[in-house]
């Protein structure tokens, strides 16, 4: 980390301000849609969130350079770089922030790690188990020299879903029995549209599986400190060609009348069996897919346990809904509680009481515990393992829909 200005500043009339914070210069790897949000986040987290240091929005970093220094214009970064590697080697930068397709998460989070980079990685971890292995190797061995690496699992920093969590592991709906998660949206619903990295496996790892499901996972182990131990799945791809892109964005630059192959997955089912936490001896059922028809970004978890039952939608996000069955029979029924209050976590640091947030908020919620665990020198959470068992998890599924087994352990 690097430091400015260690005197006290003069002002006019011989007063003086306190010395600037020590700063973290970060560097963004990828300006897409993810890009976008961590820009944001990087911007305003220090903002409304007392940080020991201040994040510098230091460099941006894509493969074209007119796109990536108009991302830099417009997200508010110092300067545009195409050569990730020599910013890397820039001995200024302390933070790599990679948000790039999975493809490249193993190359560059290994390179940052060895190059004594913090390292905050989208998720999924990576596109196999073997790059998530690595990586994870690297950000064990980087953990002994005082570097952090987190992995980008953002729908944890939901108000809701950390009182969720909290109701959970304090007992309030007795032993979870069943976990239902389901993620929907629809914006591949349209079978002319557009090839994008997304549907091509080399560049994706996998299709709703790993992109939405991945989620799913991380939410119901999270909220119940189980793990998933073994899996059923089946896997669909509805829609096995799509038009590729005119302008050279995405698979090829090759004319829109051309038509690109699709080789993932559009939709995934699954059964799993937890153990451990809450949710010891628990079954699970998860859903994935971008061809619900009608829902946008239907993020659903649904508790059911012996004393009681919680249930999510980040569709309405500051809300969670819980029923206690220890009420009096007639009183019994699911409670709406508004997640706003200064006692929900992270609440305290943005509006008065029944003024709600966004989708953005929980990327500054993630950097603030990002820059909070790398100041204080612990390791954050989710952690680089964590995002290892979620790719084992997300192998598992795709071995069983492969062979048909109905159940397939996760290592």
């Amino acid at each position: 980390m690097s430091s400015v200005e260690p005197h006290p500043v003069p002002e006019p009339g011989g007063r003086t301000q306190p010395p600037p914070k020590e700063r973290l210069s970060v560097a963004l790897i990828g300006h897409g849609f993810m890009g976008a949000a961590h820009s944001q986040a990087w911007r305003t987290a220090p903002r409304f969130f007392p940080l020991a240091v201040e994040p510098e929005m230091s460099v941006i970093v894509g493969r074209d350079g007119p796109r990536t220094e108009a991302a830099r214009e417009r997200f508010g970064w110092k300067r545009a770089e195409t050569d990730w590697q020599a910013v890397l080697a820039d001995p200024a930068i302390d933070v790599v922030d990679i948000c790039s397709p999975g493809s490249s998460h193993a190359e560059i989070a290994i390179a940052a790690l060895e190059a004594g980079k913090h390292v905050l990685c989208e998720k999924p971890l990576a596109n196999s188990v073997e790059e998530a292995a690595e990586m994870t190797e690297a950000a064990v061995a980087a953990a002994k020299r005082g570097v952090r690496s987190m992995v980008g699992f953002s729908y944890r920093r939901v108000p809701a879903i950390g009182l969720a969590r909290s109701l959970v592991r304090a007992g309030r709906i007795g032993q979870v029995r069943q976990a239902r998660a389901l993620y929907l949206q629809d914006w591949l619903a349209d079978e002319n549209g557009p090839m994008t990295w997304r549907l091509d496996r080399s560049l994706a790892g996998s299709g709703s599986l790993g992109d939405i499901g991945a989620h799913a996972i991380d939410l119901v182990e999270h909220i119940t400190g189980a793990s998933l131990t073994s899996v059923s799945g089946t896997l669909e791809t509805f829609v096995r060609e799509r038009p590729l892109l005119a302008d050279g964005v995405g698979l090829s630059g090759t004319a829109s009348s051309e038509r690109g192959q699709v080789t993932v997955d559009d939709a995934a089912w699954f059964l799993g069996r937890l153990a451990g936490g809450a949710a010891d001896g628990a079954v699970g059922s998860f859903e994935a897919t971008r061809y619900a028809t009608g829902r946008k970004n239907g993020l659903t978890i649904e508790l059911s346990g012996s004393r009681g039952a919680i249930a999510f939608n980040l569709e309405s996000m500051n809300e969670l809904a819980f029923y206690d069955a220890a009420a009096p029979a007639g009183e019994q029924g699911f409670g709406r509680i508004l997640v706003t209050e200064p006692e929900h976590p992270y609440m305290a640091n943005w509006w008065p009481t029944g003024h709600t947030i966004g989708y953005e908020h929980l990327f500054s919620h993630e950097v603030k515990d990002f820059v909070d665990a790398v100041t204080s020198g612990v390791d954050p959470e989710p952690s680089f393992t964590e995002g290892l068992h979620v790719q084992r998890v997300l192998d598992a599924v795709e071995r069983s829909a492969a062979d048909g087994s109905a159940w397939t352990p996760i290592p």
